[in-house]
């Protein structure tokens, strides 16, 4: 279903179509993957659309080539793009050592599928540790946008690759198999409207009035070698800048949830339910999974009774949220795992006991 009023370009999408068609019109030059359930349409979409739209497509041998080949596009200054999911970005995690060190502007996209192991086609978010704390070696971070929603599938797209190209570093669009699956009206950005930006660091071979460019994550000295690590880390305290979050009835809340991705549209729900009770409960939903809201949540977790981290993983994010609030309020985790998704009327079951067991504990305690 297409429909344009007023210049929008309004669809009916499927997650994975609406990051893909996003792709094409952010001005992407080469796409290079491999199949995997369950995000195969990506790859499908691609082969359909770019070869009448200009750019590269090519299914690779493996993960393992697909991320090298980001590598070296990337360095030769191209707009380039890879998507996989769970087992597959752990092939990748070498490569994306390598690019973080090159400093390289790259988009990866992870829908995540349930695990360990081959696991299930089912959605998950088991892949936050992978994505926010580094998979691979060394000291690096990915720069990590969550969406929550088939629109932000696609306007995601556009932040990772403007955030990616801003500071040199990958971005990953951390998504899981039902949004992915889902399908949404999504309201399309004009094709072309993410301007292309310089890059005289490229190997584009052109030496002409400059010395040669050299790309490359090996630096036998240790005083360069960490010299590099200072210039990262220098570029990740920059990051923090570019925080993004979402909260929902925080304001007069005693209660808050704290969710990504599918949970958090989940939570929403629970929220209502929550409030129809009496229970003044917020939602505060990380966009950018790193740079992490740390301070919104250290400032919020002061007047609060108790925080709930709600995830489709054994407890991973609520490591950090539990950072974050440094013991000012206690944090407490609800998590399905598997490919299992929580329902809106187990995490209200939830707060509303732990709400009971609060409000019991200050009885006796006056």
């Amino acid at each position: 279903m297409e429909q344009k009023n007023n210049n929008e370009d309004v669809r009916l999408m499927k997650g994975n179509e609406a990051l893909a068609e996003a792709a094409i019109r952010a001005g992407m030059d080469a796409y290079f993957g491999y199949p995997i359930t369950p995000q195969s349409e990506i790859l499908e979409y691609f082969t359909r659309e770019i070869p009448n739209r200009g750019g590269v497509v090519l299914q690779a041998e493996s993960e393992v080539a697909s991320i090298n080949m980001i590598y070296g596009a990337a360095g030769a200054g191209a707009r380039v793009m890879t998507s996989s999911s769970s087992p597959g970005i752990s092939l990748m995690q070498e490569g994306l050592s390598y690019i973080a060190s090159a400093q390289l502007p790259c988009l990866v996209v992870n829908v995540v599928r349930g695990g360990p192991g081959l696991g299930t086609i089912q959605p998950s978010q088991g892949d936050y540790f992978q994505s926010v704390k580094g998979g691979g070696h060394g000291d690096y971070h990915l720069i990590v946008l969550a969406p929550a929603s088939v629109q932000e599938m696609a306007d995601h797209v556009f932040e990772g690759f403007r955030l990616a190209e801003k500071y040199n570093n990958p971005a990953m669009i951390l998504t899981d198999g039902a949004l992915g699956q889902m399908m949404e009206k999504v309201v399309l950005p004009p094709e072309g409207s993410l301007p292309k930006v310089e890059k005289p660091w490229a190997t584009t071979g052109k030496l002409k009035d400059r010395k040669a460019n050299i790309i490359t994550s090996l630096f036998i000295q240790p005083e360069k070698m960490e010299q590099i690590n200072l210039d990262l880390q220098a570029k990740y305290k920059a990051l923090q800048k570019e925080v993004r979050f979402e909260k929902i009835g925080c304001d007069d809340a005693e209660v808050i949830l704290v969710a990504f991705g599918l949970s958090a549209r989940i939570c929403q729900k629970a929220v209502d339910l929550a409030r129809e009770k009496g229970i003044r409960a917020g939602l505060l939903r990380p966009i950018t999974l790193y740079p992490f809201p740390t301070d919104e949540l250290r400032r919020l977790s002061e007047k609060v009774d108790f925080m709930l981290v709600v995830e489709m993983n054994a407890g991973q994010m609520v490591e950090d949220v539990r950072l974050a609030s440094m013991g000012r309020c206690p944090v407490h985790f609800k998590g399905r795992m598997g490919g299992m998704i929580p329902n809106p009327e187990e995490i209200f079951a939830e707060i509303e006991a732990l709400h009971e067991k609060q409000s019991a504990s200050f009885v006796k305690e006056a």
